[in-house]
């Protein structure tokens, strides 16, 4: 066990390089960097054209070139690619994710302040998505070919064809706009601090409500129809119709023999839903409902050219990414001794 951990987390490494050299190549090539950000915002506050286009960029006319190198020389394109993507990488060796260019702030302090609302996101997401399709999927499992099966199994596929994003706006136009039951932006009202304890939880699920409908929709429908297929698979093996013949009541079968094979891997599956809970999926709906979490912040970053906050909220979530699929794996033979990596 312990020389896999080690050939996984060696392994690790080649991931995260692989991933990084590829961002930061691409990176290289794509027109309207932070310097002509830099001096496109400095036209457009002086009234100047600010237009932009790869080499034949207009935005620099009339800018003397040694500030137009000074302004280099301050985001680091004074130096060669290779020679800045060798500091980066040992800079995110010592976990230093840089400061970004244009909100003069460390890129770990734009994270933290991030995080909560995405961590908000994620969590409710998470449990509603277990705690309500575990239980379908069973039920669907036990009933399975019956009327309340195709139903479901109906409602369920519906919710999974419809795009995260296209429920999103269709709540937000419905629920938001025409009936205005739900607000249409942000987790707190205005006067959040006026409020009392139970006003600020009223408040915040009145919030919360529409984004979390709108991720869970997908999750919910994965997590139901494997729950439902692993129990349909338990169900026909052997070792239950030997339970069934020694007198134990289909309870007993259910619940004290069938489960616990069958949530297998729904268990495995737990941190790599967990953790892509509050990192995927999370862009479109943050950005939709003017949620000021981490995917918000990533699309700011890539269409601004903050490449420090790009890269570096890239390597962060690459190596989460990375542990929680080892993690997984172990869950195989915490759950299931049977399971030998070697």
């Amino acid at each position: 066990m312990l020389a896999y951990i080690l050939k996984r987390i060696l392994l690790m490494v080649p991931t995260l390089l692989g991933v990084l050299l590829l961002t930061f190549v691409v990176i290289q090539f794509v027109p309207g960097g932070p310097v002509e950000q830099y001096l496109a915002e400095a036209k457009a506050g002086l009234g100047g054209s600010a237009e932009g286009g790869g080499m034949a960029y207009r935005g620099a006319q009339g800018v003397d070139p040694q500030r137009i190198e000074q302004i280099k020389a301050l985001y680091g394109f004074d130096k060669p690619a290779h020679e800045r993507f060798v500091q980066m990488l040992g800079q995110f060796a010592r976990f230093d994710l840089g400061q970004s260019f244009f909100q003069n702030k460390p890129v770990w302090t734009l994270i933290a302040e991030k995080l909560p609302v995405s961590i908000s996101l994620g969590l409710w997401t998470f449990f509603i998505s277990y705690l309500v399709a575990v239980p379908l999927g069973i039920a669907k499992a036990v009933r399975a070919g019956s009327r309340f099966d195709l139903v479901t199994t109906l409602l369920i596929l519906v919710g999974y064809a419809i795009p995260g994003f296209v429920l999103g706006v269709a709540l937000l136009v419905i629920f938001g706009g025409q009936l205005q039951w739900f607000p249409l932006r942000g987790l707190t009202s205005a006067n959040w601090d006026e409020l009392t304890l139970l006003g600020k939880v009223v408040d915040y699920l009145w919030h919360i409500a529409l984004p979390v409908t709108a991720m869970v929709a997908g999750s919910f429908a994965v997590t139901a129809m494997l729950t439902k297929n692993a129990f349909l698979e338990e169900i026909r093996k052997q070792y239950v119709l030997t339970a069934r013949a020694k007198g134990l009541s289909e309870r007993q079968v259910l619940w004290k023999h069938v489960l616990r094979n069958a949530l297998i891997p729904i268990i495995t599956g737990f941190p790599a839903a967990f953790i892509g809970a509050f990192f995927a999926g999370s862009l479109l709906i943050e950005t939709l409902f003017s949620l000021d979490g981490l995917g918000l912040l990533s699309y700011e970053s890539v269409i601004r050219r903050d490449y420090p906050v790009v890269l570096g909220s890239l390597y962060l979530f690459t190596l989460i990414g990375l542990v929680t699929k080892l993690i997984s794996d172990l869950c195989y033979v915490w759950v299931d001794p049977r399971v030998k990596f070697d």
